[in-house]
């Protein structure tokens, strides 16, 4: 039972340290839009998501207002779109080889956009693939879709599941997203390659995350859901001053307190939205998401705990007892967490990153070190424009790796910044922030992203 105590420091953590829910996504199953005819589903997925998510964004609006919650985004994510098309995206193509290959996957996206933008939410996630093991012919569609879906909506979002630590990692579609990634970049190059801010890569992708540009409905999941995702660099960082020179258990104790507070108010928003909505709640998902305004950092998050900058020795260390202090946390306080839930470290997004990186003290190298005990991997990320496509495939294999083999969720969001060369910016605005142009190492990894296959899964894989 809250005591006055307790609502006082929730309304501090509010006023004063950034506290907010960064968003309520309702996911949305569209296995039954699958039609043979490409615009009979376009329709029967706008009129299912305009439909069941009517009321969505009044609604977030409804409880901040009375709760004086903020609620930054409201956001929709579906069923992996490439299995939807499979059922229409040969349609009209016949046996025709070139009819076939001039087919593609564009109409669904613009069918979610316009979706999007009748229901009023920021962001519509699930223009997605699973490839994890294979790919079929509805899933090449879709990923050879990308560039151009990307370029011609505002608030659709992409992502792909190369690689798991059941099946291994899919090399050629990893291959191919190295293309992707760098066609999205010269498709939106009047906006320095904002399209690749709304495409991950994944390994291990989770079905039930909350958080864009990843988001999807995954096929175990119900036919509607509400997942919540809550943030707050900002309170964890005031809890740490609080015990600056107390040794790592005592650290850790305080994380993981401030995170059960956290957690606490996200489950009272996701349970009146979906009480409000009528929508079955999902999961709680506590990812400490920075943005770019100062005193809102995963990386001064970090300095408090003692060192000088964030990316110097010790970073590593103090961010997995900062992420697995936030999970404790969070699992003491509901049942239902879920999503990615610990520290996000978006480069672009997060302000005492961006210092870092642009000091030379966080480089790529570092990165991914910290991805091994972060909740994502490689974030928002600006690398050269004339980055080989094949150095982005090797990027992105070697996070796959890191998640297949630790049988963890990694990713990968860069943006091959066309026209923009080491030490430039890259300005994205909003929520996105702005990113130092990092350098990438210049010898070649062509040869080994050529060789295609299969990485094969673990041996601890086989645990039946």
């Amino acid at each position: 039972m809250l005591n006055q105590k307790d609502i006082l420091a929730t309304i501090e953590m509010i006023d004063n340290q950034h506290l907010d829910i960064r968003t309520i996504t309702m996911g949305i199953s569209l296995l039954d839009c699958c039609d043979p005819d490409m615009n009979h589903a376009c329709d029967k997925i706008y009129d299912k998501i305009t439909r069941r998510a009517e009321n969505l964004v009044r609604t977030g609006e409804e409880i901040e207002r009375e709760f004086g919650i903020p609620i930054v985004n409201k956001r929709i994510s579906v069923t992996p779109i490439a299995l939807i098309a499979a059922a229409s995206c040969h349609a009209d193509a016949g046996n025709d080889p070139a009819a076939r290959a001039e087919n593609n996957a564009l109409p669904f996206a613009l069918a979610l956009d316009r979706a999007a933008d009748t229901t009023g939410v920021n962001f519509i996630g699930g223009f997605s693939a699973l490839v994890h093991k294979g790919m079929t012919d509805a899933d090449k569609i879709l990923l050879n879709s990308i560039p151009e879906a990307l370029s011609r909506t505002k608030r659709v979002c992409a992502s792909v599941n190369i690689g798991s630590t059941r099946a291994g990692i899919n090399m050629d579609a990893v291959a191919m997203m190295g293309d992707i990634i760098q066609k999205t970049a010269e498709y939106t190059r009047d906006q320095d390659g904002l399209g690749c801010a709304k495409l991950v890569v994944f390994c291990n992708a989770v079905e039930d995350n909350p958080f864009m540009a990843g988001a999807f409905h995954g096929i175990g999941e119900a036919e509607s859901v509400i997942n919540v995702g809550v943030s707050g660099p900002g309170v964890v960082y005031q809890a740490i001053q609080g015990v600056k020179d107390a040794p790592f258990d005592i650290l850790a104790e305080t994380i993981k307190k401030t995170a059960f507070r956290v957690t606490r108010m996200g489950q009272l928003v996701a349970r009146e939205a979906s009480r409000r909505l009528n929508i079955p709640f999902g999961i709680v998902d506590l990812s400490l998401a920075p943005t770019p305004a100062i005193g809102d950092s995963v990386a001064r998050i970090l300095e408090a705990m003692g060192l000088e900058t964030c990316g110097t020795h010790g970073t590593t260390a103090a961010l997995a007892l900062l992420n697995d202090a936030v999970k404790k946390g969070g699992v003491m306080a509901s049942s239902s967490v879920g999503g990615l839930s610990g520290a996000f470290i978006p480069v672009s997004e997060d302000e005492g990153m961006i210092a870092a990186a642009r000091a030379g003290t966080l480089n790529l190298d570092k990165l991914e070190a910290m991805t091994c005990v972060c909740s994502v991997g490689l974030d928002m990320i600006a690398v050269p424009g004339d980055t080989p496509s094949e150095t982005i495939a090797a990027i992105i294999a070697d996070e796959a790796a890191i998640g297949m083999v630790n049988q963890k969720t990694t990713a990968v969001r860069i943006i091959p910044a066309p026209g923009k060369k080491i030490g430039d910016t890259v300005e994205m605005g909003g929520l996105l922030g702005s990113a130092p142009v990092m350098p990438v190492h210049p010898e070649s990894a062509a040869a080994f992203i050529r060789r295609g296959g299969r990485v094969p899964a673990p041996l601890h894989s086989l645990k039946n």
